[in-house]
């Protein structure tokens, strides 16, 4: 039915290769390296963004490493959790070198932040992203990878709508769509079935985690924080049920951020309450 992997930014307190004995044993199919310049300092905590250990280097060397972790311990790996801006046509290019090289279908691209941090206004912060995924298009196939866009708070895509909008005049082979639940509390929340109808073959993977609301003690403006997958506003049971019904069959990628349990505590518990909730609904 589904594979599932993690994405390695969750785990920033192990090394590549302490996770990948790490995902093995714990039963997970596949990881999704977090592929950025890395800013590690180990006399520090480690942290999701600011010192995640588990971070790969954009290189040639870095790939061959990717791969070699995974294929020692039988791990797929669906996609690269690359930090790619619009416009950075050189980045995406050696994304997808690296991609092709230890076996990844995506890299992950970001098409415009929101507010735009120049100032532009949508409709040209949207041209703009148009122009980027053709190049992407065209790069992927010649590498034979996709750039996927993430419904991600903050972004220019962060509801299925607004994706959809972006990306279908692109080829579903090369250009898709990541949907994440769990950024849709933050911002750009839309019924799951009918935005997961919009996305149609755009749908190239699925992120888990969630978030909620919170009301300040005394009263005014709510804000919304990460939560662990059981106590949030996700409904794990409508989304499944949304993807049931689309017969999407492709992969889960956990990224748990609430901070709830440590490390190996997270992996194995989130594991097991995410195959409850997808057979509570496709039993």
């Amino acid at each position: 039915m589904f594979k599932i992997s993690i994405f390695t930014v969750m785990i920033p307190d192990l090394t590549p290769e302490e996770a990948g004995k790490t995902l093995k044993q714990a039963g997970y199919d596949g990881v999704e390296w977090r592929v950025t310049a890395p800013n590690i300092d180990k006399d520090q905590p480690p942290a999701f963004w600011s010192n995640n250990w588990c971070t790969l280097a954009l290189t040639p060397g870095e790939a061959e490493r990717a791969k070699k972790i995974a294929d020692e311990n039988g791990l797929e790996m669906p996609g690269l959790g690359t930090y790619i801006n619009v416009g950075d046509i050189a980045s995406v290019e050696e994304a997808m070198a690296f991609a092709r090289t230890c076996g990844a279908r995506n890299i992950r691209v970001n098409p415009g932040r929101w507010p735009d941090p120049d100032g532009i206004s949508y409709a040209d912060s949207y041209d703009r992203a148009v122009h980027f995924l053709t190049e992407c298009e065209a790069l992927g196939k010649q590498y034979g990878v996709r750039a996927i866009v993430e419904m991600h708070h903050g972004t220019i895509t962060c509801s299925a709508a607004l994706a959809r909008r972006l990306v279908e005049r692109f080829d579903p082979d090369y250009i898709g769509v990541l949907h994440d639940a769990g950024n849709m509390v933050h911002e750009g929340f839309e019924n799951y079935d009918m935005g997961i109808q919009l996305l149609g073959p755009y749908l190239s993977h699925v992120h888990i985690k969630n978030a909620a609301w919170q009301r300040p003690d005394d009263g005014g403006v709510w804000t919304s924080q990460w939560a662990p997958l059981e106590d949030g506003v996700v409904n794990w049971d409508d989304l499944f049920g949304a993807l049931k019904k689309a017969n999407y069959q492709g992969w889960l990628g956990l990224e748990d951020f609430s901070g709830t349990r440590p490390t190996p505590e997270a992996l194995t518990y989130d594991l097991k309450f995410l195959k409850d909730a997808i057979n509570r609904v496709y039993a």
